[in-house]
């Protein structure tokens, strides 16, 4: 349980920024384009440094995975991932709703 809680809050700060999910949607809906840094940060209308910035995080949670095609790396999302952390919040909101007896006491496990 306490994995979970960290790492879906890991995936929470990654996924709690605008830019970060317009990335996302970009990358999702478009699997068979290739975007680099570049191409990214002109949809976007940011810097090429920022978006560089956001796919750090992207990449942390690994949500993003980069494809080195000669000098210049290209980015996709990681279906599989978003796959689990969607079960991961699925089952952190079913045991939001388990009664604790108390706080301390409270292991997460569903009874």
């Amino acid at each position: 349980m306490k994995d979970i809680v960290n790492t879906m809050a890991e995936v929470f700060k990654a996924l709690g920024d605008t830019n970060r999910l317009r990335i996302i949607r970009i990358l999702a809906s478009n699997p068979k384009d290739t975007l680099c840094v570049a191409d990214l940060a002109n949809k976007l209308g940011i810097t090429q440094p920022a978006v560089s910035q956001h796919i750090k995080i992207l990449k942390y949670v690994g949500i993003l995975e980069p494809n080195k095609i000669g000098f210049r790396y290209y980015y996709y999302v990681n279906a599989d991932i978003l796959a689990a952390y969607k079960l991961n919040l699925e089952e952190l909101f079913e045991m939001a709703f388990v009664r604790c007896a108390q706080i301390d006491s409270c292991t997460g496990h569903k009874k």
